[in-house]
C-alpha cells in the first residue's frame, strides 16, 4: 500500500513519523503514540492503544515501523479520497444543499441513469435506504445504500 503514496507523501509522512518516535528507535511504541493522541485532544485507553498498534503491526513487534507506518498513511488517505468522493456525489444529488435527497430528487436521478421508476418503486427505494423514516435519504442513508451491495 505504501506504493500508492507519492514521493512528497511519503517523505512527509516520514517525517511525521520521525515526530511521533519521542525516543528516536525507529518505532512508534504505544506508549508514544497514546502520547501524540493525547496531545491532539484525544483520550484512548490503553487497550484502544494496542487495538492502533495491532492493526498495522504485521511482524509483531508490539510497536510500529516506518513501514509499516506508511501502510497505515496509505489505507487512511484511500478511507479518506473515497468518503471525499461519496460527499461530492451526494451533493450533487442535493442540488438544494439540504443534507438529504427528496424522492423527487432520487427519481431525477434514476432517470437521468435510465431506471424510469413507477412511485411504488420508488417509495419501495427510500423506504429501503431511509434510516429515519423521513421520506428522506440523508448522506449516511445514501452512503449506506451505495456501499451495501
Amino acid at each position: 500500500m505504501a506504493e500508492e503514496l507519492s514521493s512528497l507523501q511519503k517523505k512527509e509522512f516520514t517525517e511525521a513519523f520521525g515526530l511521533f518516535d519521542k525516543d528516536g528507535d525507529n518505532t512508534i511504541s504505544t506508549k508514544e503514540l497514546g502520547s501524540v493522541m493525547r496531545s491532539l485532544g484525544l483520550t484512548p485507553t490503553d487497550n484502544e492503544l494496542l487495538e492502533m498498534v495491532s492493526e498495522v503491526d504485521v511482524n509483531a513487534s508490539g510497536s510500529i515501523e516506518l513501514p509499516e507506518f506508511l501502510k497505515m498513511m496509505a489505507t487512511h488517505m484511500s478511507a479518506t479520497d473515497s468518503d471525499v468522493e461519496m460527499e461530492t456525489i451526494f451533493k450533487i444529488f442535493d442540488k438544494k444543499g439540504q443534507g438529504y435527497i427528496t424522492a423527487m430528487e432520487l427519481r431525477h436521478i434514476m432517470a437521468n441513469l435510465g431506471e424510469k421508476l413507477n412511485d411504488e418503486e420508488l417509495d419501495e427505494m427510500i423506504a429501503a435506504a431511509d434510516s429515519t423514516n423521513t421520506g428522506r435519504v440523508s448522506f449516511d442513508d445514501f452512503v449506506n445504500m451505495v456501499t451495501s451491495k
